[in-house]
C-alpha cells in the first residue's frame, strides 16, 4: 500500500507504529487512519471558528498568522504543527517545493501575494475571486507543512472571502473523484497566469460561494 506523501528514505517521516504506514506519528498514539480523520476534521472546525474570531475584516495576513492556524489546528496532534516540514514530499508523481525552499518561498509568498490580496476588500468580484485563486493554488503548490496542506489553504481562502464579505465557503464538493480532478486545477495554476487563475475560480470558487453561513468579521 503506498502512503498518501512519498517521502523516500527520510527518516522524519515516520508513521505510528502499528498504522501501517497510513497514520504519521502523533502525540496521541492513534493508529486508525479512520480516527485520525475525524479528530483532525473535528479540530479543524475548531481552529476554524478560532481563526473567524481573531481575523479582523482590515488584516493583513502573514506567514506567521498561517503557522499559527496550522498550530491551532494540528498542535495536539503532531508536534510538528505550526512548523515548515523538514520533509521533501511529492503526491502523485508531484513534487512539492523542496523544503530547503519552503522558508524563502513563504517569505515570497507574504511579500507577493498576501501583502497584494489582503486585506481582501476589493469591490470587483472578479478581483476577489482571483485573490483566492492565486493566494490558494500558490500555498498549495509550496506546500509548507508535513500534513494539512490544502485545508490550511482552504481556511485562509474562507477568510479571505469572510473579509470581502462573502459567505463562508463550501468546499464539499472536493470530495471522492473530485479531489483528483482539484489537484489537478492547482497543478495547471503553476505559473500563475491569468487564463489559468480564472478557469480554477471558475472551476472551484464559484461553486464554493453557495455556502449558507454568511461571515462578518469585526472591523
Amino acid at each position: 500500500m503506498t502512503s498518501r506523501y512519498e517521502t523516500g528514505h527520510l527518516t522524519e517521516a515516520q508513521f505510528e507504529p502499528g498504522s501501517r504506514g497510513r497514520v504519521l506519528k502523533n502525540l496521541l498514539g492513534i493508529r486508525s487512519k479512520r480516527a485520525m480523520d475525524a479528530l483532525e476534521a473535528a479540530s479543524l472546525a475548531e481552529a476554524t471558528d478560532w481563526a473567524i474570531r481573531h481575523t479582523s475584516a482590515d488584516q493583513r495576513f502573514k506567514t506567521a498568522d498561517i503557522c499559527q492556524w496550522h498550530k491551532q489546528w494540528l498542535g495536539t496532534l503532531y508536534a510538528w504543527a505550526g512548523e515548515y516540514r523538514q520533509a521533501n514530499i511529492s503526491k502523485g508523481g508531484f513534487p512539492f517545493a523542496m523544503s530547503a525552499q519552503v522558508p524563502r518561498l513563504m517569505q515570497a509568498f507574504e511579500r507577493d501575494m498576501l501583502a497584494r490580496y489582503t486585506p481582501c476588500a476589493f469591490e470587483d468580484p472578479e478581483m476577489v475571486l482571483e485573490a483566492l485563486a492565486v493566494t490558494h493554488c500558490e500555498l498549495v503548490l509550496i506546500h509548507p507543512f508535513r500534513e494539512g496542506n490544502g485545508r490550511i489553504s482552504r481556511l485562509l481562502a474562507t477568510l479571505m472571502a469572510l473579509q470581502a464579505g462573502l459567505p463562508l465557503l463550501d468546499f464539499s464538493v472536493i470530495r471522492g473523484k473530485q479531489r483528483k480532478a482539484y489537484f489537478v486545477a492547482v497543478q495547471a495554476g503553476l505559473g500563475r497566469t491569468t487564463r489559468r487563475c480564472r478557469r480554477f475560480s471558475d472551476g472551484w470558487f464559484r461553486p464554493a460561494l453557495n455556502g449558507s453561513w454568511p461571515g462578518v468579521l469585526p472591523a
